[in-house]
């Protein structure tokens, strides 16, 4: 499947100034979507199919920068069992390991991309040791700061942090009351969950008996689906609770109380991703077809009204995922139905 930029008038102008945005046309609903980290592979991204059905699709896509063309390569798009619920590449800009990419569904899955242009399957981690069954996986998230650890969350309520190199489970603990929808690194040994329960909870896996409530939501039985950390500033992250059109923004030094609450959205948000280059930015994209940029700077002072995003975009149908390049930081890719689209910022 082929994609192009949107051409404007003047064509000499366009070579100087390219595209803002391009698009690629998938063969199916795209859900599970991630960009590349590696310095060596510019403009790469995974994408993952949302098929009914056991056989899924991921493929890696490509953007050639000469003619502001998308393209997927064939011999990178592989059959995947159930939709991926998310899909991330290791945090690996310098090209110092291997050139892998996890996905998570009924198990989490380490593919490796071979020099010769081939996707193998490295590692199936199964957390559950007493049964061949599992609770499905709903997301992991695969640290920044030591590459070897990726954390999963489950519907079974539990958070299980794997070694991936030795393939063993380093901790699984009972994280919440009910099923944890996502989680996120703030830290080599740190990390926070969402869940059903309504809470955000952070964990040190120095001390594992023991979790910090930051944050819980003020309807009971109102499920927290996402979570951002703020990479550039821990001190903040992001959640948005089911079906619910606003953004929770939590200083963790003030547990308890939304430091901010982002209220632009006609509809409900499915997605959050924070600047890699700036603390004080966040990305939110939604069913109301929208994607907005908002600078926080100001999140300790009360604005008349709540806050107004700086920067909108209006996709052409509701956005499921959202991701900020964290090497290529003035570029956010977006996914909706089954076009992915990457936006200059």
């Amino acid at each position: 499947m082929g994609a192009s930029s949107d051409p404007t008038q003047d064509g000499s102008d366009e070579q100087q100034k390219r595209s803002e945005i391009y698009t690629y046309e998938a063969p199916w609903h795209i859900y599970a979507m991630n960009w590349s980290v590696r310095r060596d592979k510019k403009y790469r991204l995974a994408i993952a199919s949302l098929l009914e059905q056991y056989p899924n699709r991921v493929e890696i896509v490509q953007l050639d920068d000469s003619n502001g063309e998308i393209r997927s390569d064939p011999n990178l798009s592989f059959e995947h069992p159930y939709p991926p619920t998310k899909t991330i590449f290791i945090p690996d800009k310098e090209c110092q390991k291997p050139d892998l990419l996890a996905t998570s569904s009924d198990f989490l899955r380490v593919w490796r991309i071979s020099d010769d242009h081939r996707v193998e399957l490295k590692s199936l981690l199964n957390g559950n040791k007493n049964s061949d069954f599992c609770g499905p996986l709903t997301s992991f998230d695969w640290n920044e700061a030591e590459p070897k650890r990726i954390g999963t969350s489950s519907i079974d309520t539990t958070c299980t942090i794997w070694d991936i190199e030795r393939e063993i489970v380093d901790t699984q603990l009972i994280a919440h009351d009910k099923e944890v929808y996502d989680i996120a690194w703030g830290g080599v040994g740190v990390f926070a969950s969402v869940s059903a329960d309504g809470s955000v909870r952070v964990f040190d896996l120095r001390d594992k008996e023991h979790s910090t409530i930051i944050y819980e939501s003020s309807e009971p039985d109102t499920p927290l689906v996402r979570l951002g950390w703020n990479k550039q500033d821990p001190r903040y992250m992001a959640t948005i609770i089911t079906d619910s059109a606003k953004v929770v923004v939590l200083d963790i030094r003030y547990p308890t109380l939304p430091v901010v609450e982002l209220q632009r959205h006609q509809a409900s948000v499915n997605a959050i991703a924070w600047a890699p280059h700036s603390s004080c930015h966040i990305c939110t994209a939604g069913d109301d077809f929208q994607a907005l940029i908002w600078d926080l700077s100001s999140m300790g002072q009360p604005v008349e009204g709540g806050l107004d995003p700086i920067l909108a975009y209006t996709a052409g149908a509701e956005i499921e995922q959202l991701q900020w390049s964290s090497s290529q930081p003035d570029w956010v890719a977006i996914a909706f139905s089954t076009k992915l689209q990457i936006l200059r910022v």
